[in-house]
């Protein structure tokens, strides 16, 4: 069912404000530890802006009328985070937020120029319009705070 530009937007104001509420108060060395997991939070941040920047093309290439290109198999989907976070692990904290802005900024632009295919969740692969990844991730560091006592 095709979504207004207006829900989508809504869907990923609310996703970022959860994923920045859940790493407000951090201090760069919590954010730089690789207990979450095996990564840091960093990594996390790093990671969504991976997805965040397809998912942006995604819009992009839907509206021009073309197909999804990320419809891909679990396999798939584990390969491209791997692959992702291994070029991605070494990158500073500040820039770990620099591409998450970024990369949120593009999907802003993407979304309020959405039009036809681009606004319907169905003809999305992996990096779907409707994506709860922000969530999910703001959930992990939420966790992972309260087992660190922090």
């Amino acid at each position: 069912m095709p979504e207004t530009r207006r829900s989508l937007l809504q869907h990923f104001e609310q996703s970022r404000a959860a994923l920045l509420a859940s790493i407000d108060g951090l201090t760069t060395a919590q954010m730089l530890e690789p207990t979450l997991d095996g990564w840091s939070v960093k990594d996390h941040l790093a990671h969504l802006a991976f997805w965040d920047d397809l998912r942006a093309d995604e819009v992009v290439r839907l509206s021009s009328g073309y197909a999804s290109v990320l419809k891909m198999s679990l396999e798939q989907d584990h390969a491209a985070n791997m692959l992702a976070f291994g070029v991605r692990r070494e990158i500073s904290l500040e820039q770990s937020r620099w591409e998450l802005d970024h990369s949120y900024a593009r999907l802003v632009v993407a979304l309020t120029s959405a039009t036809g295919v681009a606004l319907d969740p169905a003809a999305y692969g992996e990096a779907g319009v409707l994506s709860r990844h922000g969530f999910e991730h703001a959930g992990y560091i939420r966790e992972w705070r309260g087992r660190q006592g922090f």
